[in-house]
């Protein structure tokens, strides 16, 4: 049995071992941890103020690349879109920032700019999704057929296309007698807001992103309708570009879900730096590629290919396409 000599004897010893590190750790280790600790310090402020100065570079060069883009614009862009006409589509969500800058886009490339439609945060409300299935359906021509499986913003999209871009220049310029009361009928259910003339139809459409991935239980879905209003846009018309940010392209992003889509991704071309001057000569460059058929990828996200397509001089006529789909 354990006697209580014992306990003493452990008790004192306990407090021995307790003095014995304490006097150790102020007399022999305490220096050698301070002076690690100082080093460590100096060491990872060095490294710290070295990477502010790396970046404070490559924000000066990317600021004075991009005020150079910004001067030349109109001479890097001039003559490429000559005779087309061109819609923007606001995604719920787009930065408004972004709306000047690809009109005065367009125009400087010789395209005439139609207008603006904004898709609301409405139109891709959940507690919404059927009456904008039964919007679509209703304001369907006769004998429409949608495809099995078409979700309601498949149908819209497709509506709404039909509403503000042809594949048929011929029609340019023109309000599609079979789409008439689409663009009110959504406007007046307050699913989108119209600037411009955009039911005077457009030959190519470009579609902003919204800035910021959707949150919430309905995301996905959410975001998946903005992909099919891309799909609907490119079509109905000659071309269509989804253009964003590199968050876009991210892991939530509308760029991103196009990217993982068969069909749609193969037909609907991408650019995540509209944000930059240099990204939005991009959009325009990806806007007459797909004058030939072609489409792509582009950007800095990681599903982008190259920075830019290769485009073809503005004296020399793309082949147009006779319809796309």
């Amino acid at each position: 049995m354990i006697d209580f000599r014992y306990h003493l004897v452990s008790i004192v010893a306990i407090f021995l071992a307790l003095t014995v590190g304490i006097v150790l750790g102020s007399t022999v280790l305490e220096p050698t941890f301070f002076k690690s600790a100082e080093e460590m310090t100096a060491s990872l402020r060095k490294a710290n103020e070295s990477n502010l100065a790396q970046i404070s570079q490559l924000q000066s060069r990317e600021e004075g690349s991009d005020s150079l883009v910004t001067t030349h614009l109109p001479e890097l862009v001039r003559g490429h879109l000559a005779g087309e006409r061109v819609v923007l589509v606001e995604a719920p969500g787009a930065s408004a920032a972004l709306r000047d800058p690809i009109e005065k886009l367009v125009t400087s490339a010789g395209a005439v700019y139609s207008g603006r439609v904004s898709l609301t945060d409405k139109f891709i409300d959940a507690e919404q999704a059927n009456v904008v299935d039964g919007l679509a359906v209703n304001l369907a021509p006769a004998g429409t057929v949608f495809p099995d499986g078409a979700t309601p913003y498949d149908k819209a999209a497709a509506m709404l296309a039909g509403a503000i871009v042809t594949n048929d220049r011929a029609q340019a310029g023109r309000a599609n007698p079979a789409a008439t009361g689409v663009l009110e009928a959504f406007q007046a259910g307050d699913f989108l807001t119209l600037k411009g003339d955009p039911e005077q139809r457009a030959t190519m459409a470009i579609l902003l992103a919204p800035s910021q991935p959707y949150e919430g239980e309905d995301a996905d879905r959410q975001t998946n309708a903005v992909v099919s209003v891309a799909a609907g846009l490119d079509t109905g018309a000659l071309g269509t570009v989804l253009a964003g940010t590199v968050t876009a392209s991210g892991t939530g992003g509308v760029i991103a879900a196009l990217h993982d889509t068969g069909g749609v991704a193969s037909a609907v071309s991408t650019v995540d730096t509209v944000d930059f001057a240099a990204g939005r000569v991009v959009v325009v460059y990806a806007l007459r590629e797909q004058l030939t058929g072609r489409s792509g990828a582009y950007g800095v996200g990681s599903g982008a290919t190259a920075f830019e397509p290769a485009v073809t001089a503005p004296s020399e006529t793309p082949t147009p396409v006779a319809s796309r789909g």
